[in-house]
């Protein structure tokens, strides 16, 4: 069973999220926030990480870096909502995130992107 650490701070985003991927059969984990998720991590060493760019204490785009760096093969998918800036967007990506998914967004296609990768 894959491993999905999810890193999100909204609830209802969040149990849209959890249980649709639980549904498609995937091992769900949870953060709601970015200090959280890096030893979420260390301990679960999921097959993909979901994050949101704005979670507290240490940003989507710090945890995308802390992964790349210390787990190049873990693919990182973002996802923000439309206000958040474009800039944020590229820099996700020039921080090695594998995608990015504009909140809000509908389940399947996000289950869709996800295994594009796992």
């Amino acid at each position: 069973m894959k491993k999905i650490l999810v890193i999100e701070d909204d609830e209802l985003i969040l149990k849209m999220v959890d249980f649709k991927l639980k549904k498609e059969g995937y091992q769900v984990y949870i953060s709601r926030d970015g200090d959280h998720a890096l030893k979420a991590f260390e301990e679960v060493k999921p097959d993909l990480v979901l994050t949101d760019l704005m979670v507290p204490f240490k940003s989507g785009l710090e945890v995308t870096y802390w992964v790349k760096k210390n787990y190049p093969d873990t693919p990182v998918l973002v996802f923000s909502a439309l206000g958040d800036e474009e800039s944020s967007v590229q820099q996700a990506f020039k921080l090695g995130a594998s995608d990015f998914i504009t909140k809000p967004f509908n389940p399947n296609e996000l289950v869709l992107r996800i295994k594009r990768f796992i």
